[in-house]
């Protein structure tokens, strides 16, 4: 029998300034603040949540929640 393994999840929560806040281009990608890996997407979620809300009251902050995942095994 063969054995399955599930794919392991991986989800970046990062934020910082952008130069539209319409866009994700950053303005300065050195001085982005890495919120933190997850390995479930409820936890990113809640984690960009909370960043978000920190900075609600400054347009040019975005945070964003990557798929680590996808970018590793882009056809998986």
């Amino acid at each position: 029998m063969e054995e399955t393994t599930a794919k392991q999840t991986l989800y970046l929560v990062m934020g910082g300034r952008v130069k539209d806040p319409r866009s994700t281009e950053f303005q300065d990608p050195e001085s982005i603040h890495v919120a933190g890996v997850y390995s479930d997407y409820d936890s990113a979620e809640e984690a960009w949540r909370a960043n978000a809300q920190r900075t609600v009251d400054d347009a040019e902050m975005k945070y964003v929640v990557v798929h680590l995942h996808k970018l590793l095994e882009p056809k998986g």
